[in-house]
């Protein structure tokens, strides 16, 4: 009787795990709820992203083949019309497709770019959104390790501070991959207008 009256005192004694501390607890249990929650409205809005990036990117190269491929079937056709034309009344008119093959290559430029931008805007959301996961998912670790020793209005406002606070540490960049690319472009767009001369007159 005594030896069972001891092994119950040890049982009561013994302090509850975290879990059960937390299932016990109105306060802290609604707080687990609610950030499991957001920890999944967070990873929902990061394969969204992701998709949406995987698109732009999409969009991005079919947009540097068509750039390619339009210009190599202009001046396949210009060389074509030159060669039917001896008596050179195709080199008078080369400023036709000249001016509709700048027109269409700033046009692409121009969509490229914003494409881009597009881009670079919805990785920096994603990263925002992989560190608001990071941040939630620590402080859930820790309720779940602390139990009700874990304190509501301290580490709440610990979460909050550090999404108010977050500053992007990055070097400021002179010259962007976007900004070579666009200089790319432009100067094939130059190139293709001197053949366009080229073979509309030679």
């Amino acid at each position: 009787m005594a030896d069972q009256n001891t092994n119950t005192s040890i049982m009561e004694s013994k302090p509850l795990h975290p879990l059960h501390q937390i299932a016990e607890t109105p306060t802290h249990k609604l707080l687990l709820k609610q950030w499991l929650k957001e920890e999944e409205l967070i990873l929902r809005r990061i394969a969204q992203k992701e998709t949406q990036i995987d698109a732009v990117r999409k969009e991005i190269t079919q947009l540097y083949c068509f750039f390619f491929i339009f210009h190599s079937t202009a001046l396949i056709l210009l060389f074509n019309a030159s060669s039917r034309d001896p008596r050179g009344v195709a080199c008078h008119r080369s400023w036709i497709p000249s001016i509709c093959s700048l027109l269409c290559s700033l046009g692409i430029i121009w969509a490229v770019r914003y494409k881009t931008d597009v881009e670079c805007h919805m990785e920096k959301l994603l990263e925002r959104e992989k560190e608001d996961g990071k941040l939630l998912g620590k402080c859930v670790e820790e309720l779940k390790k602390k139990g009700v020793e874990f304190d509501l209005l301290k580490e709440v406002d610990a979460l909050r501070r550090a999404k108010s606070l977050r500053v992007e540490a990055k070097a400021v960049r002179k010259w962007s991959a976007r900004d070579f690319v666009t200089l790319f472009f432009f100067t094939v767009s130059c190139l293709v207008l001197g053949l366009t001369r080229v073979i509309l007159c030679n």
